[in-house]
C-alpha cells in the first residue's frame, strides 16, 4: 500500500537502492512526482548511483560535452537529456546521487531557498567528514571546497513538486569530468570527499549523515520505506 500523508507527522521517506541506470530512476522520479501530486506519499528522496551518463540540461549542455562520440564509447559513458535546469553534469559510480520530491508549497519553500537548502545539507554533511564546504556565488548551484567542486545541485519543479537534485562526488572517477565542461564551466577542477580525505570513503558510509543533515534541515522525520513506497508503484526494477 502507498503511504498517506498525515497532518501530524512531518515526515519524508527515503532508501538508498544501489547502481540503477539513469533511464530507470527518471522513470521513478516521475512516478513518485505523480503519486506526490496525488496526495498518495509524502516527500521522498531517492539515493542512489548511476552507471556512467552524461546529463545534459533542459535547455543546454550538448555543447559542453568536449569529448568525441568514439572516446564516450570507449569508456562507456551514455549521453542522456534531462529536465533540470543547468548544463552538462556527470553521475557515475562512486557518486552519491540524491532525487528529492519535494511539495514545496507544502514546506513553505521557494525555488531558490530550496537549492539553498539541498547545499546546506551536503555542507553539513562534508562538516561530518571534517571538510569545510562552501557555496560560490559566482557559480550557484553547487558545493565547493576552496576552489574546487565537490557537489552538483541542478532542480526541476512542476505544480509545486521537485525532481532531480544533487550529486556528490565520494569516491568518483573524476577522469571522467575532464570530458565535458562540468555545469558549462570551462575552467574548474572536481574533487571527492576521498580525494580530499586521502583514502577511499564507500559511498554506503555517507548516507547516514545526509540522512541525518536532510532531515535537520528541512525539518522533517526520515523513514525507511521508499524502496516499499517503489515496488507498490512497479518501478523498483526494469
Amino acid at each position: 500500500m502507498l503511504i498517506p500523508l498525515s497532518s501530524n507527522n512531518k515526515i519524508y521517506i527515503a532508501d538508498y537502492l544501489g547502481v540503477i541506470p539513469y533511464e530507470l530512476a527518471l522513470k521513478q522520479q516521475q512516478m513518485l512526482v505523480q503519486a506526490r501530486v496525488e496526495g498518495k506519499i509524502p516527500d521522498a528522496v531517492l539515493l542512489l548511483q548511476h552507471p556512467p551518463v552524461f546529463t545534459t540540461g533542459r535547455f543546454r549542455g550538448e555543447e559542453d560535452i568536449i569529448a568525441s562520440v568514439e572516446t564516450l564509447a570507449q569508456e562507456g559513458i551514455d549521453v542522456f537529456p534531462s529536465s533540470r535546469g543547468g548544463s552538462v553534469t556527470y553521475h557515475g559510480p562512486g557518486q552519491l546521487v540524491g532525487y528529492p520530491i519535494l511539495n514545496l508549497k507544502e514546506n513553505g519553500l521557494g525555488v531558490l531557498e530550496y537549492i539553498r537548502k539541498l547545499e546546506e545539507v551536503i555542507i553539513k554533511l562534508l562538516l561530518t567528514f571534517g571538510i569545510q564546504g562552501q557555496r560560490v556565488e559566482k557559480y550557484p548551484g553547487g558545493v565547493w571546497v576552496g576552489e574546487e567542486k565537490i557537489c552538483s545541485v541542478g532542480i526541476h519543479v512542476s505544480r509545486y513538486i521537485t525532481m532531480h537534485g544533487f550529486a556528490l562526488n565520494v569516491n568518483t572517477n573524476l577522469q571522467h569530468f575532464e570530458y565535458i565542461n562540468p555545469c558549462g564551466i570551462k575552467v574548474v577542477v572536481i574533487t571527492s570527499i576521498s580525494k580530499l580525505l586521502g583514502y577511499s570513503v564507500a559511498v554506503e558510509a555517507v548516507i547516514p549523515s545526509l540522512l541525518a543533515a536532510f532531515s535537520e534541515t528541512f525539518g522533517l522525520k526520515c523513514e525507511r520505506e521508499l524502496e516499499k513506497c517503489l515496488n507498490t508503484l512497479g518501478v523498483l526494477s526494469g
